[in-house]
């Protein structure tokens, strides 16, 4: 049985779920007050509450795109495991511009990008000595990215369904490839993710 929950409660917990799931406590934002009766009110805090859960998403690509820059400089990945991380941080600078380009149609600010230095911090990337611990970080975030991209899809306004699950599938491809060149067996059982 599948139960009904509160558009507006179900918003909230997936902002401040997705700082949980990846680190992004700053991200979540609190959406206070009720629900109004009035149209132009709850359309108002449907388009707030919208550019709030994108800004959400868009701090997670520019985390999965300092990420794969920490580890393209790091000097520890072969060259082939190189070039899957920058074509998969270019996957990653999509979303982010079309995330983007989405709160800037909705009349919002983009969330802006941390420093490199605050991600790597954010990562420990100091302690990263290897290539598998590289790929092990970037499993970690994809996995959680393709989590909180499945959980946005309900959250957000019907416009955005198709990309949040456009995206999660980008998120769960990676997190295969990336656990593949671990050498992870394939999970037995179904729905790996969400």
């Amino acid at each position: 049985m599948v139960e009904q929950l509160d558009k507006s409660a179900t918003r909230r917990a997936i902002i401040s779920g997705a700082g949980k799931t990846l680190s992004l406590a700053g991200v979540a934002i609190a959406l206070g007050g009720g629900v109004t009766s009035a149209y132009a009110a709850k359309k108002s805090d449907d388009v707030a509450q919208d550019v709030a859960i994108l800004n959400a998403a868009i701090a997670l690509e520019h985390e999965g795109i300092a990420a794969y820059q920490i580890g393209a400089t790091s000097g520890l990945l072969q060259p082939a495991v190189l070039d899957l991380g920058v074509t998969f941080q270019g996957h990653h600078k999509g979303h982010r511009d079309i995330l983007t380009n989405a709160v800037r149609e909705l009349g919002g600010a983009p969330v802006e990008e941390k420093t490199l230095e605050e991600y790597a911090a954010d990562f420990n990337a100091g302690a990263l000595t290897d290539q598998e611990g590289v790929l092990r970080l970037a499993l970690k975030l994809e996995r959680g990215a393709a989590n909180a991209y499945l959980g946005l899809i309900p959250s957000l306004g019907p416009d955005y369904h198709k990309v949040a699950a456009q995206m999660a599938g980008d998120e769960a491809f990676h997190a295969a490839i990336l656990a593949n060149a671990l050498g992870e067996a394939v999970p037995k059982d179904a729905l790996m993710f969400g």
